[in-house]
């Protein structure tokens, strides 16, 4: 960290002038997010009904051939409503949605806010075993797949614990005028909603802050996803947080939006931040670096989403025409790492990033309001960076039992205080919730939620990223799950123990996977079995980068690998006496790791 990065006060009181025209949307924005009453009739729905009577004729949702105002979508919104209501949903229903990035994707989010029905939004990426856990997870009343991925969907049919459960089909074209007819045993939804009424419903109203908007899946370390409980209220926290505190957005803006839906970045932050000002949003199915540049410029976007990856691959794009004086003004999201802070900022003209810190399931989120470098941000939410013995992985206790805090600028695990105005949701297994939860931290019988990230304290309620902790590490933009991995993994004939960790190559963000391997005696690893098996059982991002052998697995006294190790000598050849491989960018085959690939990689020669 370096000392530039701290926060005195005076330094921030010097900062507060430049934000002064910002002030009445801040403290509304502050106001959204310190709502206490979780009865409040505040929702994703009123939002939309809220942006429609505002700035109906305005710009709300584009895509490459779309444009749909206000008014339009609220309208598409409230037909898909009573069409879901005319099959039985109801508030509390939970409805399974697979789609990738498209319009219908977010007028059907809208239409199910409307009802108090809940969105599972499944991650469009998975397939197989981990498909069908996260289906029947949930156990949707009713799924909603696009033609995209229905084959995905028809492979793990079988598998789910209700077979019958109400399918309904989206055809992948434009379905406000859809007449395609569905597959055998599916519903067109767009066919059904194409006659109903177009206003708003009386339910909207009734729809409570503490009632579930989204269930958002996240890998945790048991290894198959979990569902953590997305509420309105702390949909709305975002709306006043990011949305009227942090990006300030108008009627006017256009954000662009690549990231994909199924992730709180997209649906929650980079929503409810165009909600919050009427601004529009450009969809874009899915991220493309070539493209991005001539997308701005078509679109005329003042604003993106974004995580520290995709940010990292423009960068690595060679300049072109429409990056130069091009029409962004601000960007939000999370991961930009501050040793490409600086030079992002320059060389593509971004006057505001605003970066932020929050999870899924947790209950605080930091927002950088005052536009400083290297910080997530700012939070109003009671939170403690304390002290954290990585070596027994928890964190440290005094004589008296109680958490200790950390020192500013000195790195601590975060936690934050469970109480009516930061309530903590949690997923919807309640074991895994009581699992994420701290108690007796400062005092006896307080309730502290864990964040299991490492932040160190840079002053003035401000706070910087430092790692994450425990079997979770993130890679292109994605959780990883090491015991899911590990699983599949241990599935392939001849491999005895299967320990998998995330390891840093240089130039990127986040950590890739790697895999140490106990092989059975006598077993020879065939890298090609290997590579296919991994590939028919995992998302490309969870596939590992690395490779290696080992003889024997270290383990604790509960029987946890021991991976400090492992991850301490990662993949060098002269720290490892084993046979190392690795998965170079664009192969889908292992190859033999030497010293000269080592300096190869390190040099940056290869974009992983």
């Amino acid at each position: 960290m370096s000392q530039a990065d701290l926060i005195s006060p005076l330094r921030f009181l010097t900062r507060l002038p430049q934000h002064l025209p910002r002030v009445p949307r801040m403290l509304r924005g502050l106001y959204y997010a310190g709502i206490r009453n979780r009865e409040k009739q505040l929702s994703l729905a009123w939002a939309l009904e809220r942006a429609a009577l505002l700035h109906g004729e305005r710009p709300a949702l584009l895509d490459e051939t779309r444009r749909l105002t206000y008014n339009q979508f609220n309208a598409w919104a409230n037909r898909l409503a009573w069409a879901f209501k005319a099959e039985g949903v109801r508030r509390g229903s939970v409805v399974a949605v697979i789609l990738e990035n498209r319009l219908e994707l977010l007028a059907i989010l809208a239409a199910l806010s409307k009802l108090g029905a809940v969105g599972a939004l499944v991650n469009t990426s998975q397939r197989g075993k981990v498909l069908a856990h996260s289906l029947n997870l949930v156990k949707p009343g009713c799924i909603v797949v696009g033609s995209e991925l229905l084959n995905a969907f028809d492979d793990v049919a079988a598998l789910l614990d209700k077979p019958d459960t109400p399918r309904h089909w989206i055809a992948d074209q434009d379905c406000l005028q859809d007449t395609g007819n569905a597959p055998a045993g599916w519903g067109n939804l767009m066919q059904l909603a194409r006659n109903q009424a177009s206003e708003n419903l009386p339910d909207s109203a009734r729809v409570q802050m503490k009632d579930p908007c989204f269930l958002i899946y996240t890998s945790g370390t048991t290894g198959l996803p979990k569902a953590s409980i997305m509420s309105h209220g702390k949909w709305i926290k975002a709306y006043g947080g990011f949305g009227h505190s942090g990006l300030t957005l108008n009627n006017q803006d256009l954000l662009y939006l690549t990231l994909p839906c199924y992730h709180n970045n997209a649906v929650t932050v980079c929503w409810s931040a165009a909600l919050a000002g009427g601004a529009a949003i450009a969809l874009r199915r899915k991220f493309s670096a070539s493209a991005f540049w001539p997308d701005v410029q078509r679109y005329q976007a003042t604003c993106f989403g974004y995580i520290g990856e995709l940010c990292r691959y423009l960068l690595n794009q060679p300049e072109c025409a429409a990056e130069r004086n091009n029409s962004l003004r601000c960007m939000i999201g999370n991961g930009l790492r501050p040793s490409i802070w600086s030079e992002f900022k320059a060389r593509f003209g971004i006057e505001q990033i605003t970066e932020f810190y929050a999870s899924s399931e947790g209950n605080i989120g930091f927002t950088n309001v005052f536009n400083f470098d290297n910080t997530v941000g700012f939070t109003p939410a009671t939170y403690a960076i304390v002290r954290y013995d990585l070596d027994n992985d928890q964190a440290i206790r005094g004589k008296k039992g109680f958490l200790q805090k950390a020192k500013k600028g000195e790195p601590g695990l975060l936690i934050c205080e469970i109480s009516a105005k930061w309530p903590f949701d949690g997923y919807t297994d309640p074991a895994k919730s009581e699992a994420a939860i701290l108690r007796n931290v400062f005092k006896q019988g307080d309730a502290w939620f864990n964040t299991g990230d490492l932040m160190r304290d840079i002053g003035c309620k401000h706070a910087q990223f430092v790692d994450r902790l425990g079997d979770t590490f993130r890679w292109k933009g994605e959780n990883v799950s090491t015991t899911e991995v590990e699983n599949v993994l241990g599935a392939l004939p001849g491999v005895e123990d299967a320990v998998v960790y995330g390891v840093e190559i240089p130039g990127t963000n986040g950590r890739c996977g790697m895999a140490a391997l106990r092989l059975s005696e006598g077993t020879q690893l065939n890298t090609h079995a290997l590579a296919a098996h991994l590939e028919a059982e995992l998302p490309e991002y969870a596939v590992p980068v690395f490779i290696r052998l080992i003889s024997e697995v270290e383990t604790t006294g509960t029987f946890k690998y021991k991976k400090a190790d492992l991850k301490q000598t990662a993949y060098n050849p002269s720290a490892v006496a084993e046979a190392l491989w690795v998965r170079l960018p664009g192969d889908k085959h292992f190859t033999a790791l030497d010293h000269t690939l080592f300096s190869a990689i390190n040099q940056q020669a290869y974009r992983f």
